[in-house]
């Protein structure tokens, strides 16, 4: 059993949901070296998340935003949240999080992720200015 671990930065991204799978093997090249295993990425912010979800069509992450959006609104009148310390979409970036999320585990098998057909590796950024978020990746598992 072997372990791995390092840490890396996604590109800094407005408010969206951004699929990120092959920044990710970029990223963590070392995955190829694993026979069987499991990567697990965790995102070190409280106003970002992690997904797996659909890897096709954009629409899907357009309204996964929306979506998001409507959950947790901003609050221009000030009456739904007291922390605003960082601005309006602050608050409601923290609760996005919460329900997304700040980590995925994906398999590793024969030097691949083992995800299903459908499915990459979300990054969804909850706050409007552009933000670089840094993500840990550790790898356990069985080297070929």
């Amino acid at each position: 059993m072997s372990w791995f671990q390092k840490q890396f930065t996604l590109p800094a991204q407005k408010k969206g949901s951004y699929l990120v799978t092959d920044y990710v093997l970029k990223s963590v090249p070392e995955i190829r070296e694993y026979k069987t295993g499991l990567l697990h990425l965790f995102i070190q912010h409280t106003s970002c998340g992690l997904s797996l979800n659909e890897n096709f069509d954009t629409d899907v992450r357009a309204d996964m935003t929306d979506a998001m959006d409507r959950l947790a609104p901003e609050d221009p009148q000030g009456k739904l949240y007291r922390h605003a310390d960082e601005g309006l979409d602050d608050m409601p970036a923290h609760i996005k999080s919460m329900l997304v999320g700040a980590s995925v585990s994906v398999p590793i098998t024969d030097g691949k992720l083992n995800t299903g057909t459908w499915q990459g590796i979300w990054y969804l950024e909850f706050r409007s200015a552009k933000q670089a978020r840094r993500v840990v990746a550790t790898i356990q598992g069985e080297k070929k």
